[in-house]
């Protein structure tokens, strides 16, 4: 039977699976974004001029506004219907990806990534809070599996029609293929979708969502421009400063609040807690990852677009492969386990990748790049479901947008500190001496810059030197990112709870038929 849990929504429809089937192409189609452009920066580089800094905000403009808009995503879709709400952030991604084709500026495209952004935070919060309403515990993590390989099918796709594409256009040709993309999500939530709401939820706080907003962006202004400006400027502090009293503030008006749009008293039970740790600190490796990745493989490994796309393929096909095994692995063991063996692999695998050279051939790369995405699959699919599974139905859109903006801050800290670590080390270690000015300062700018001055001045060595300092660079950030995982693997050894999940209840079985003899029955 059909169960009711909010007005809209119910358990055991039969529509819930086409639904699921709406939400993972609406879903396909943010995780094909994720990476096209992840493989397009070496080129953006080049033709747009960009310098690593700019490079990092077109990656961090997404996702500084995805990540402060999340939880006002959700409470709209709470209020006003999550179809619709998703469907609006379709039609604004959309809109953004055709803004993207025709800019020709550093500073247009960040805009451009904005749009997109704004688009992707009514998308993915709304997409995950009706999972709880439409399946019951014993399908929920199933569903959650199906949404994180429908983003991790678009991942390996994404490098490999973007390149495919800017081996034969302009870079704006990769925000193309978003478009008919997203118009295959609009349709398709709009005939299988079932509208759900909670009209009861909190009202949109603007004064706490301008906090989060400024005070996100202000942290990561910060780390991304401490490496040219220094860690101990007057900038950088003063940017630190600001993110710290903002994102107080917002702490503190959310506590004080009767009806908070930040359900803070989520982060008291530590399943929530410690399962949304795991999922953010996967994202904050992963989100790194794919931002050094691609300039490593072009730049120092000399592969084209397509090519990068390809080499990209293990770590897809490790976290699709490992997505789908934690599912069965949690419900005999419970998620502790299996989240603390996914963060230790994830270690391992990082450690392993931090013994990359300039001579390393590429088996060594895709061993490592596959051992990481099994990592991350054990640790956030059943992170994720178990967290999600501790929100109550009548809070899925702010509970989930809470979980959501955690991954999307760790995902925007680690791109901004990540990248600034990579670019700090091959700043400092780059060899310039003898350039003229101009000249050096074109080489630390950034991988790219570096390769374009040693081909125009005969300089191999200067090219030499650059791939050096990027790698060393590369390796130390691959150390920080393993410490990181093992350090969150013995937290959630020691302090998650195995809740396992329920066993699919059994159909009773019918009564047994009663036998008439046959002596009676002819009385009758």
């Amino acid at each position: 039977m059909a169960t009711v849990t909010q007005r809209g929504a119910v358990q055991g429809d039969p529509r819930r699976w086409w639904a699921l089937g709406a939400l993972v192409a609406s879903m396909l189609v943010l995780g094909f974004d994720l990476t096209i452009l992840n493989v397009a920066l070496p080129t953006m580089a080049g033709q747009l001029g960009a310098s690593s800094g700019e490079l990092q905000w077109i990656v961090d403009s997404y996702v500084v506004v995805f990540a402060a808009l999340m939880l006002p995503a959700g409470l709209l879709g709470d209020r006003f219907g999550r179809r619709r709400m998703l469907i609006a952030g379709l039609v604004v991604f959309l809109a953004g990806s055709l803004f993207g084709t025709v800019v020709d500026t550093p500073e247009l495209v960040i805009a451009a990534r904005s749009v997109m952004g704004l688009g992707a935070t009514l998308v993915i919060p709304l997409g995950l809070s009706v999972l709880p309403s439409m399946f019951g515990e014993e399908e929920r993590g199933k569903a959650v599996a199906a949404v994180t390989a429908s983003m991790a099918a678009g991942m390996p796709l994404g490098p490999l029609v973007g390149g495919l594409l800017l081996d034969h256009y302009w870079w704006g040709s990769i925000f193309l293929i978003n478009i008919p993309m997203a118009a295959i999500g609009i349709i398709a939530c709009l005939f299988l979708l079932p509208e759900s709401r909670d009209p009861s939820s909190p009202r949109v706080d603007t004064l706490s969502t301008a906090f989060s907003a400024f005070g996100l962006g202000a942290l990561v202004f910060g780390i991304i421009e401490a490496p040219e400006r220094g860690w101990g400027s007057a900038v950088v502090l003063g940017s630190f400063a600001m993110a710290a009293a903002l994102l107080a503030g917002l702490v503190l008006r959310e506590r004080r609040a009767v009806r908070p749009m930040l359900d803070l008293k989520l982060l008291a039970h530590r399943g929530f807690l410690f399962n949304s740790l795991a999922a953010t600190l996967g994202t904050f490796v992963f989100s790194g990852l794919l931002f050094m990745l691609p300039t490593y493989l072009q730049e120092v490994g000399g592969s084209d677009a397509f090519g990068t796309g390809l080499r990209l393929l293990p770590m897809m096909g490790g976290l699709m492969v490992s997505a789908r095994a934690s599912t069965a692995l949690v419900q005999p063991m419970g998620p502790r386990p299996v989240v603390t063996a996914g963060l230790v692999v994830l270690c391992f695998a990082a450690l392993l990748g931090s013994r990359t050279d300039t001579g390393s051939d590429y088996g060594f790369t895709a061993l490592w790049l596959t051992i990481a995405g099994l990592g991350f699959g054990l640790a956030m699919v059943p992170a994720m479901d178990a967290a999600l599974g501790g929100i109550p139905a009548d809070e899925a859109g702010s509970g989930s947008g809470l979980l959501m903006t955690l991954r999307q801050v760790g995902g925007a800290i680690g791109i901004a500190l990540l990248g600034s670590l990579v670019a700090g080390a091959y700043g400092d270690r780059i060899d310039t001496g003898g350039l003229p000015e101009a000249a050096a300062d074109a080489a630390r700018d950034s991988l790219s810059g570096a390769h374009a001055v040693a081909e125009q001045l005969g300089l191999p060595a200067l090219a030499r030197s650059a791939d050096a300092a990027y790698v060393d660079g590369m390796a130390t950030v691959l150390v920080v990112c393993g410490i990181a995982a093992l350090v969150t693997a013995a937290l959630t050894a020691l302090l998650l709870p195995n809740t396992r999940p329920a066993e699919p209840a059994r159909q009773e079985e019918p009564p047994a038929p009663v036998v008439v003899p046959r002596e009676a029955d002819e009385r009758q």
